[in-house]
């Protein structure tokens, strides 16, 4: 392991014993409280930013790693406190806060970061049901918002943007469903026949919505490809009996599946399939297997050759702009300080603060329209590879690479996630090529 990555480790530990001095403890800028001296020698005042994910319920997955993450960037920013465009050093004090896996709850807690905490800015991650409720919460209260881990589609113009006119301080880096098409296209071509229905199994949810969008979502990209589209319509979240679309796949003779599941649905839905003799080539599912607990609670050898989306990986070639960390040695030193695998949220995790920081020592002040126009014209190479918001595809968001992946069984009784499909992204290497489900 890279030096600083023990470094990090270490932080983290110290850190979590109560051996380093935690910065931030006095209130923060906009939020009163007198100049407060940190181990980093800033300064000035603490500067709080809110932190807002699904770490309860049922999209906890995608928090996983949010502990770690957290720890580590408020052991950093100990270290390093952040310096502004006038000079001045001001300790970082990070606020972070559960959705339980909720909209309602995610608007309820970005409204209490913004007017209990008086925080600078919220970061937000993960699906549509979260990033669009706290970012329509800070565009109406004037704050800066900065999300990730939503297709921007859902996230876009599942808030009301057009291509023309977006939002003024709500900003959004992630990749978009065009790019989750191709990739997914290139797994199909591999392990399907040509002309192969696709069942969608889509729910009636922010991100089922937009995947199903008879003009920008997946149907016109199936049949532009010569397939036809398999439709039994939206299922709410937490269904317990997935019968009608199992039925409706068999019928059509199915032999792909593509969906954006929240995980315990999937697991249901996976087991139900197999039960009922549904046994489908290929199986590209977003959001539900994305991590590997999730694809670890499904019936032993269920999870073989699943495929997704691959939006961070250990082998891409990207490193923080913070710490210098590669890919490999975040997921490495993630692995040694949790002893879990890792998983693909930690690389965003360490992203958004990436551009945090980034944000704060290039504006001009910490006025919410100076922070936002500083985000408009950002480019960052960061540890999920570059962000720029300056070449669209639409105002507010930039774009981020994608590959895509399959699981693996290990030796351990596990699962890897392989990089099988990298057309649109050759910078990030493969590990195999993509194979059929063999039942």
């Amino acid at each position: 392991m890279a030096e600083h990555s023990k470094r990090r480790i270490a932080a983290v530990a110290a850190l979590a014993s109560g051996a380093l001095i935690l910065s931030g403890c006095a209130g923060g800028l906009g939020g009163g409280g007198g100049a407060t001296e940190s181990p980093g020698g800033a300064d000035g005042e603490p500067i709080k930013i809110g932190y807002v994910t699904p770490q309860s319920g049922p999209l906890a997955a995608f928090g996983e790693a949010d502990a770690y993450v957290i720890d580590a960037m408020t052991a950093f920013f100990a270290e390093h406190p952040v310096t502004l465009a006038d000079g001045t050093t001001h300790p970082i004090e990070i606020i972070s806060k559960d959705t339980q896996s909720d909209s309602k709850t995610a608007a309820d807690v970005a409204s209490e970061l913004i007017l209990q905490d008086e925080v600078a800015m919220i970061l937000v991650s993960s699906t549509p049901d979260t990033t669009n409720p706290v970012s329509d919460t800070c565009e109406a209260n004037q704050v800066l918002c900065i999300s990730s881990v939503a297709p921007w589609q859902a996230y876009y113009f599942g808030r009301g943007g057009t291509p023309e006119q977006g939002f003024d301080y709500t900003y959004h880096f992630f990749w978009g469903l065009e790019d989750a098409e191709a990739v997914y296209n290139e797994i199909w071509q591999a392990t399907a026949p040509a002309d192969s229905p696709v069942g969608l199994l889509l729910p009636n949810d922010p991100d089922g919505n937009a995947w199903r969008d008879a003009a920008t979502g997946f149907p016109p990209f199936i049949t532009g490809e010569g397939r036809t589209p398999v439709d039994p319509g939206p299922y709410e979240n937490g269904s317990a009996d997935f019968s009608a679309q199992i039925d409706a796949f068999k019928n059509a003779n199915a032999n792909i599946v593509v969906g954006v599941p929240i995980p315990p649905d999937f697991t249901t839905f996976w087991t139900q399939a197999a039960q009922k003799g549904f046994h489908p080539t290929t199986a590209t599912i977003a959001k539900a297997i994305l991590f590997p607990s999730a694809v670890e609670a499904l019936p032993e050898g269920l999870g073989q050759n699943l495929s997704t989306e691959v939006w961070w990986h250990p082998t891409a070639p990207f490193a923080s702009s913070l710490t210098g960390e590669s890919a490999q040695e975040l997921a490495d030193a993630f692995e040694d300080a949790t002893g879990a695998q890792w998983t693909q949220p930690l690389g965003f995790a360490e992203a958004l603060f990436e551009v945090a920081a980034a944000v704060l020592e290039q504006s001009p002040s910490l006025s919410s329209d100076d922070l936002a126009a500083t985000v408009a014209g950002l480019q960052l190479d960061t540890v999920v590879g570059p962000v720029d918001w300056t070449s669209g595809p639409v105002p507010n968001v930039a774009k981020t690479p994608l590959v895509g992946g399959q699981w693996r069984s290990n030796d351990a009784g596990g699962y890897d996630l392989v990089v099988v499909a990298n057309q649109n992204a050759p910078e990030i290497p493969t590990g195999g090529t993509p194979e059929p489900i063999q039942w």
